[in-house]
């Protein structure tokens, strides 16, 4: 078949059990896949190398930084953006396929729905449509932001068409690796983040509770089953710990004559996706 002009980047680090699975979803119809990783101690090099994807290795600059330096490698115009732990469905692979049809894309950046699929699970839960997100854009008009916390495409007032087929995220391997991810995020988001010791006093009451609301039902994860609630009950627990560490920070600072000044950043940090 022809190939779209298009490159998928992908960045990656320790991702040889699952990265080949990601390339080969997109492959076949895109111009290039192009690796960006950094610094993996295990296989990731060696099995996207030899899935044909051209591999470049790049220390850590932090998500929005890493995305950003991914987009410069790429010699295509549009681009299209998937972490090592997803894979472009047939349906959504047809829908990208007919926006490119004879024509170029009438938007220059589209969101893309991702369906989260639990461990040891071939398919996600029923209405399992958690988040749509910017993936497919023309690089030339928006970018990814350059922060160390965040990973999101600015689109500065463009309209962003929809596209309707979900992507699956394999978001972690094991409950176990789940509570890994979230400890370096919840660790990574408190450092960055500048509220009043007062204010968060005021968060850890509601925190548990209001997530695991939003995660259970708001996001439906009660069509999860026992994955589901074991899922809800581990997001919000480490958002709690989130604002925990976040109030033990800002509280030590407040005591320390001595303690750097907080420059702020983002807050609130989304780990599916």
């Amino acid at each position: 078949m022809d190939k779209l002009p298009i490159s998928c980047f992908i960045i990656a680090k320790n991702e040889a059990d699952r990265i080949a699975r990601t390339i080969r979803s997109v492959r076949p119809w895109v111009d290039e896949v192009v690796v960006v990783d950094s610094q993996s101690a295990d296989d990731t090099v060696r099995v996207a190398a030899s899935e044909g994807c051209r591999v470049i290795t790049q220390r850590w600059l932090g998500f929005g930084g890493q995305k950003r330096f991914a987009e410069d490698q790429c010699r295509n115009d549009w681009v299209l953006n998937l972490d090592a732990d997803e894979v472009i469905t047939p349906s959504l692979r047809r829908e990208i396929i007919a926006l490119f049809a004879n024509v170029m894309p009438s938007r220059v950046a589209y969101s893309m729905p991702l369906e989260l699929v639990y461990p040891n699970t071939k398919r996600p839960r029923p209405w399992a449509r958690d988040h749509h997100y910017v993936r497919l854009y023309d690089r030339r008009v928006v970018r990814f932001r350059n922060s160390k916390v965040h990973d999101t495409v600015v689109t500065d007032g463009h309209a962003v068409g929809i596209l309707r087929a979900p992507a699956y995220h394999y978001m972690f391997r094991s409950y176990e690796d789940l509570k890994r991810k979230l400890g370096e995020r919840m660790q990574l988001s408190a450092k960055h983040a500048n509220s009043s010791p007062a204010a968060l006093v005021a968060r850890m009451v509601l925190e548990f509770p209001v997530n695991f609301f939003k995660y259970y039902i708001g996001r439906r994860h009660f069509m999860g089953g026992l994955n589901g609630l074991r899922y809800s009950w581990i997001q919000a627990d480490y958002r709690l710990l989130k604002i925990f560490h976040m109030w033990r920070d800002r509280s030590s600072n407040r005591r320390s004559p001595d303690a750097p000044e907080s420059h702020g950043g983002p807050e609130n940090f989304e780990v599916e996706a």
